[in-house]
């Protein structure tokens, strides 16, 4: 085997469990296309240490701390397939370029699909979010919105008003019961029941939601939780188990992180239903180790 350790996705988790890996001596490759999910925003919050600092930043950070190890290597480049091979897996690059490893790592996070709305992708990580936790209180103290996909925005709707008065955007997605509608009104939150026809920016870092009456409703920041779907297609491939996160399709992982491939490891967004920078530090971390123990201890 050419590595002990194949991560394909360097971005948060892919980098954190790599740099385990290569504290621990062991030859680790980082696979990486230079797509994380969070390339739309300009700035990550709640992180650590690193709060208010672009993601790119951080992630450059972390991409030189970890090539000061000697048996650390990144490859900017596509994983297009992934499969055993003897007693490890092989990965291939879209120009057929192939690495063994003894053991694999999938930290190949997930893609955010919008509402088709028209303005919504332009906004997207600007005035249109999905976390109040890592951007409520930027946008806090004035109104905000939250565009309903289904029932989970009833949790958004209810979660957001800490950081400021909050309209519901129902946009035909969801329609509250007697019983919501009396949580919601307890919590301050409006309902705005017409259909929204475009969202744009208000020239003044605020998103302008306008509706299909020709009204147009001013928020700072507007909310919503998209679906997600793979951004990878290794874990299918590979023939890894998978779960039904709150919002999309995620890697079924164990408590060491492994999938149900044997050898086969997952961690970050494509492993998790809640998710943010940390948590996929954290995770990264987690699978690392455990990718290196399995090493050791089989």
């Amino acid at each position: 085997m050419q590595y002990d350790l194949i991560v394909v996705g360097g971005s948060f988790a892919g980098l954190s469990a790599a740099t385990q890996v290569a504290r621990a001596r062991r030859r680790v490759l980082v696979i990486d296309a230079g797509q994380p999910r969070n390339r739309f925003a300009a700035h990550s919050h709640g992180f650590l240490g690193q709060d208010g600092r672009t993601p790119a930043d951080i992630l450059g950070d972390a991409r030189r701390q970890l090539l000061a190890y000697p048996t650390a290597t990144i490859v900017d480049a596509y994983a297009a397939n992934a499969e055993a091979a003897g007693e490890g897996f092989a990965v291939a690059l879209e120009d057929g370029k192939t690495f063994e490893g003894a053991r694999l790592l999938l930290a190949t996070g997930v893609r955010d699909n919008l509402p088709d709305i028209p303005g919504l992708q332009e906004q997207w990580g600007k005035t249109v979010l999905h976390c109040p936790y890592c951007h409520g209180y930027e946008a806090a103290g004035g109104p905000l919105g939250v565009l309903a996909v289904g029932a989970i925005s009833m949790h958004q709707a209810l979660l957001i008003p800490d950081w400021g008065d909050v309209t519901l955007f129902t946009n035909a997605a969801f329609e509250p019961d007697a019983e919501q509608m009396r949580a919601l009104e307890a919590r301050g939150v409006k309902l705005e029941p017409v259909r929204i026809a475009a969202c744009e920016a208000d020239g003044a870092d605020g998103l302008a939601v306008r509706l299909e009456d020709g009204r147009a409703v001013l928020v700072k920041a507007l909310f919503t939780a998209p679906r997600t779907s793979m951004a990878s297609p290794l874990a299918e491939q590979l023939g890894c188990a998978f779960a039904e996160g709150g919002l999309g399709p995620i890697i079924k992982v164990d408590e060491l992180q492994q999938t149900s491939v044997p050898g086969v490891y997952a961690a970050g967004d494509a492993a998790r239903s809640m998710t943010n920078i940390a948590f996929a530090v954290a995770d990264g971390a987690f699978a690392g180790v455990s990718a290196h123990r399995s090493l050791i201890f089989g």
